[in-house]
């Protein structure tokens, strides 16, 4: 039986709550914890790093200066924010700046449960801790932004975390173009029935 949107929006509450209830992700982290938002049926998911300062203040996901640059490129390749989710493997602000390989793969359980509920059509994975969250291994990114994979029926697309791009700006270019590629990846996914379900 397929899931509904509302029953999918309830089993993502439930996920967050034990997100706010984990006393291992609570020890690794402070701030409030930062689930995630969006479309619970979204056929795009978008997976940063982990929360910053402003998102551990407000429980949002990429709501700082990042944050900002990346809702600008979804409106940019003609999407809107309540059609897509936002998450990121970790859940809370890392309290020693980038999270470690054992905080990412114990948070990664909770981000993969919320991945299952949504199933969407195409990730988009924002820099390396999202590309190790999800593929398991390191990619570097200068190397292989722009290009996809398939895994277990979904597209994985590679880009930079937006944070690069306000550090670098020949970075930001960069991923300009990789949003312009993924534009084109949904478009000639559009054909498919589970892409003309959700995207409009």
């Amino acid at each position: 039986m397929k899931s509904t949107v509302a029953s999918k929006r309830e089993e993502l509450s439930k996920i967050a709550r034990e997100i706010e209830e984990c006393e291992l992700c609570r020890a690794w982290g402070g701030g409030r914890a930062v689930p995630g938002e969006g479309n619970p049926d979204a056929a795009l998911l978008f997976v940063g790093e982990a929360p910053g300062k402003e998102e551990a203040r407000t429980g949002r996901p990429f709501v700082g200066r990042s944050g900002k640059l990346l809702r600008e490129m979804i409106r940019e390749i003609g999407l809107r924010e309540e059609e897509v989710f936002i998450t990121s493997p970790v859940k809370y602000l890392p309290k020693r700046g980038t999270p470690t390989r054992e905080n990412i793969s114990h948070s990664r359980s909770h981000f993969l449960r919320q991945l299952s509920v949504i199933d969407p059509s195409i990730v988009v994975l924002l820099g390396s801790v999202a590309c190790f969250a999800v593929l398991g291994r390191t990619v570097p990114i200068t190397k292989e932004h722009g290009s996809s994979v398939r895994e277990e029926g979904r597209i994985l697309f590679i880009t930079f975390h937006p944070a690069a791009a306000l550090r670098f700006p020949e970075t930001k270019e960069e991923i300009l173009e990789d949003f312009r590629l993924l534009r084109e990846l949904i478009d000639r996914e559009r054909g498919a029935a589970r892409l003309s379900e959700k995207l409009s």
